[in-house]
């Protein structure tokens, strides 16, 4: 009798132990099929990413100055900056002071309106260029005189005081 209650139990609890078993695999094949479920969700089609997007900024000028225009261009070639023709030339800039950067030296100039200028070596003016800097000086190469090419460029040389040193 004994044998037989034994028996019974084992099986009563193997068969427990099987439906426990299958029943946490259902649970854990019901967890998968929701995670599986929530990153479908969670991804979208870039159709559907885009039409959700606010529109684009737009700018209608009307007749006014677009201020999103670079108002700083660059010369022929973009290398280099340009001073507009008229604006500024050798005969009219005064050298205001000279500023010593990681890079060389850059000039600091006035021109006609009192307007500063940053020059670097090889700028271009109205009519000529920055030849050279050095810490009391610049050298400006005259190309041009009255809109008339010279035949041979002269040097223009701008010192700084040397008390304003």
């Amino acid at each position: 009798m004994r044998k037989i209650s034994i028996l019974a139990l084992v099986l009563l609890m193997s068969v427990m132990y099987g439906w426990l078993t299958l029943a946490s695999g259902q649970e854990v094949q019901q967890t998968g099929q929701q995670q599986e479920q929530k990153q479908q969700e969670t991804i979208i089609s870039p159709q559907l990413a885009l039409s959700n997007l606010p529109a684009r900024a737009s700018y209608n000028p009307g007749g006014r100055r677009d201020p999103f225009i670079d108002l700083i261009g660059k010369g022929k070639g973009g290398s280099k900056t340009t001073v507009a023709e008229g604006q500024l030339t050798i005969d009219n800039a005064t050298l205001v002071g000279i500023v010593k950067t990681s890079k060389g030296y850059v000039a600091i100039v006035s021109g006609p309106q009192e307007f500063p200028y940053f020059l670097k070596i090889g700028d271009r003016l109205a009519d000529g260029y920055v030849y050279s800097i050095s810490e009391a000086q610049v050298v400006f190469r005259k190309t041009h005189e009255r809109g008339i090419p010279l035949m041979r460029p002269r040097d223009v040389v701008k010192e700084i005081n040397p008390e304003e040193r």
